[in-house]
């Protein structure tokens, strides 16, 4: 057992850990390249399954160390998407994504949500399961040689919400990237007549929480010193991109520093893009969060 997780576990952060190996089953029916990926990311990453305590429930989620931990490593919360047990992360999920980004030499963390994958309570989509993934900055604390004063947020669809969330109530975020971030929740339940059953199951769908889990209603809680990368598919019919356009124009007006990035042709996955998706998730968060580049002069200026 690595040390790290050997000190999680003395220290009471976690419980219950798994590590995640790359086992035929989690290889089945992928494509070579896919393949070829994994297999890399499973060389620079550690990949474990664990639960922790979140407001005394015991919930869910995965860890991504970095083979090579150095002093220091920054970090990297993700929020998945989905709601209630539908598109958790999955082995096959965090030995991809998250050891991919754990492969970059961040910390990895990322909540299932309460209720889910054998979690306790239930999963209101944007209400009380916020703590869950506010806590771990906790997690991350009790990891040797994790910065938290180094630490990113990625999201998303739901995921996106969640960080749209996380950014308005804390401020230990140093930066944040969203994909197919779901950040107009009134409109996308208009939209998707199955999308009002599953907020009502959530949270009952009142209009009051539907507008408290929509960042577009309060671009003024954002802080004007956590830049924001948004991506989204111009094709994505789960979460309208126009989610994101809107966002952005809010935070234009609002001067949080942010980017707009709108994928032609893009599904909701944004799979025909994913090599500039990760391309561009790194070089964002190793601005902001890795190397702590100063903040663009959002005032107007030049010739």
């Amino acid at each position: 057992m690595r040390k790290e997780i050997s000190v999680l576990l003395e220290r009471k952060a976690i419980q219950d850990v798994r590590k995640i190996s790359l086992t035929p089953d989690v290889l089945k029916g992928m494509d070579e390249k896919s393949v070829a990926y994994m297999r890399f990311a499973s060389r620079k990453a550690d990949v474990y399954h664990f639960f922790y305590q979140s407001r005394g429930l015991r919930v869910a989620g995965y860890m991504a160390l970095p083979k090579r931990l150095v002093a220091k490593a920054p970090c990297v919360i993700y929020n998945r998407g989905g709601s209630f047990d539908l598109f958790k992360m999955t082995p096959r999920f965090a030995l991809g994504r998250l050891a991919q980004y754990a492969s970059w030499g961040y910390v990895v963390v990322g909540s299932q949500y309460r209720g889910n994958d054998g979690g306790e309570g239930r999963d209101e989509l944007g209400g009380r399961d916020l703590y869950d993934v506010l806590q771990l900055r906790n997690v991350l604390r009790a990891v040797p040689n994790a910065d938290i004063a180094r630490i990113g947020m990625v999201g998303g669809s739901r995921g996106g919400m969640m960080t749209y969330l996380a950014l308005a109530k804390v401020r230990w975020i140093r930066a944040a990237v969203t994909m197919a971030g779901l950040a107009d929740v009134v409109r996308n339940v208009r939209l998707r007549p199955g999308m009002r059953e599953i907020v009502k199951q959530a949270h009952g769908a009142k209009m009051s929480d539907l507008r408290a889990r929509s960042a577009v209603a309060w671009p003024q809680k954002f802080s004007k010193k956590v830049p924001i990368l948004l991506m989204h598919g111009t094709a994505d019919w789960r979460v309208s991109p126009l989610d994101s356009l809107d966002l952005s124009r809010k935070l234009y007006e609002a001067k949080v520093p942010h980017r707009l990035i709108m994928l032609e042709g893009g599904d909701h996955g944004l799979r025909e893009f994913r090599g500039e998706v990760a391309v561009q998730t790194r070089a964002w968060l190793d601005r902001f969060v890795k190397n702590g580049e100063a903040l663009p002069d959002l005032k107007p200026h030049g010739e």
